[in-house]
């Protein structure tokens, strides 16, 4: 078998490596994606993505095609065991500022396959399935793969300038590089059923519910259609291999459904982590989604925090691999990429605390647990850890609201995965046009349009003009022409 050698190989095909997979065929790059499986998975796992995680969809041009095979979620409401409200996470079913809805519920093995069908558009991205690789070789100038085609047992070689660890908890790059997991503090085993209704059962609701009962704790998610999610915590005495049996776990749900409600699709038993690599990067070796880091599943960031991954990563490798920045740059993948995770991981390990009862302290008032109050949970958004940075600091790293321009357009649609400079129009029309011809010719879009919804997003940033990256967060801001020369000059 004849050795290619690739931009990037990308091992594992689960919803993050097919997003990388994505974005960078957007780009232009050559990628292999080796996967040990025939096909996606058949069964759900992950249930929910953001409004950030739908901008990113829709930077690959994906969203619309993902939208129908969604549900738009109202929120989590956490009751005590009496069925109490204790803290409302209630979510506006209107547009929110990143151009869509704040959550969404998802049958993952839906999803996965508009995910590899955007990939197939691209005819840089090949995928060979039924592979396993079983060795990499680091060189100076790529790294070697070794793999078995194990619908026949033959050998195979690829090289590639790149390879990113798309492979799970288990991850064989996360082995090569040595990366040792930083414990978070939470480990539990859960029981995950998912149902799919016989009837229709309205009084489930739509909310999700976490049910913080000290007896036994549990979730309840409303999915796409008719399906339905519980996730119960196991007791030290449970019978684990009568309750991975779908008709084991009917006497944990009988408090909501019976079986004339509902079939169980699925029935396993999990162990919740809460960990974070602490070296994302070896040489050209990356680390992306569980490879890199584990999370409770109370806040739904799972899969989100893979997705972001990709959306940091790649970007990133499109500039290194075409010569434009220094390979360091992929140091700050990273940096960036770590506290970030890890401000969501500590977040659903607080939350944990009250659903599972053992801190509700940390998480509500005094008042709410004496049942005097109800308290609401504000929505987390954890800062990027330190990476490139340009112009006045302020903004520096945020993700801000994504306009929609004068001509209806949203802003992403308009720029797609470049650079983006966006201005007041006023202050466009001010600068020099050789300090804009300059922006442009560094391959930065410039938008001056002058929608309301563009002031408002640069009132965010308190600035005239930033320059986006092609993940949509800040590079850096302008208050005047000088910072807008000192963009030019990091661009």
């Amino acid at each position: 078998m004849s050795e290619e050698t690739w931009d990037v190989a990308i091992v594992g095909y689960g919803p993050v490596g097919a997003a990388l997979a994505n974005l960078l065929g957007a780009s232009g790059l050559r990628a292999l994606v080796l996967e040990r499986e025939a096909a996606a998975y058949h069964l759900p796992r992950a249930v929910h993505f953001d409004d950030e995680v739908m901008r990113i969809f829709q930077s690959m041009g994906l969203a619309e095609a993902i939208l129908p095979v969604t549900h738009v979620s109202p929120g989590t409401r956490f009751v005590d065991g009496q069925g109490r409200l204790l803290l409302d996470w209630s979510r506006s079913p209107d547009v929110g500022p990143q151009g869509w809805n704040v959550s969404y519920r998802f049958h993952q093995p839906d999803l996965e396959a508009v995910l590899r069908r955007g990939a197939g558009r691209w005819p840089s991205v090949a995928l060979r399935s039924r592979t396993e690789v079983f060795a990499l070789e680091p060189g100076a100038e790529a790294v070697g793969l070794r793999f078995e085609d194990l619908s026949n047992g033959r050998i195979g070689r690829a090289r590639a300038r790149y390879v990113v660890g798309c492979d799970g908890a288990r991850s064989l790059v996360r082995r090569w590089i040595g990366a040792p997991m930083e414990d978070l503090g939470f480990h539990e085993r859960w029981l995950v059923l998912d149902a799919l209704l016989r009837r229709p059962r309205p009084d489930l609701g739509d909310h999700t519910v976490q049910h913080c009962d000290p007896d036994r704790p549990a979730t309840y998610v409303r999915g796409t259609g008719d399906r339905r999610r519980w996730e119960i915590s196991l007791r030290p005495g449970d019978d684990l291999s009568a309750l991975a049996r779908p008709e084991g776990a009917w006497p944990l749900l009988s408090r909501w459904i019976t079986p004339e409600d509902a079939t169980i699709e699925r029935s396993a038993v999990y162990t919740f982590h809460s960990t974070v690599a602490r070296r994302w990067r070896e040489g050209r070796l990356l680390l992306a989604g569980d490879a890199a880091h584990q999370t409770p599943p109370f806040l739904g960031q799972g899969m989100c925090a893979g997705i972001r991954d990709a959306a940091n990563l790649a970007w990133k490798l499109a500039q290194v691999l075409r010569g434009r920045v220094p390979e360091a740059l992929l140091d700050s993948y990273g940096s960036e990429r770590a506290p970030h995770v890890e401000g969501y991981i500590r977040e659903a390990v607080r939350i944990g605390g009250l659903i599972n009862t053992t801190a509700m302290e940390a998480v509500v008032p005094a008042a709410v647990l004496r049942g005097e109050a109800t308290a609401r949970l504000a929505p987390v958004r954890p800062a990027l850890g330190p990476g490139p940075a340009a112009g006045w600091a302020g903004p520096a790293g945020r993700l801000l609201s994504q306009p929609r321009l004068s001509d209806g357009t949203l802003l992403d649609d308009r720029v797609g995965l470049r650079f983006a400079a966006v201005m007041r129009a006023g202050f466009a029309a001010a600068l020099p046009n050789e300090l804009l011809d300059r922006l442009s010719a560094h391959g930065a879009v410039l938008v001056a349009d002058p929608a309301p919804s563009v002031g408002a997003m640069l009132d965010e940033a308190g600035a005239q003009a930033v320059l986006l990256r092609p993940d949509r967060h800040v590079l850096g801001a302008a208050r005047d022409a000088a910072e807008m020369r000192a963009l030019a000059e990091a661009l």
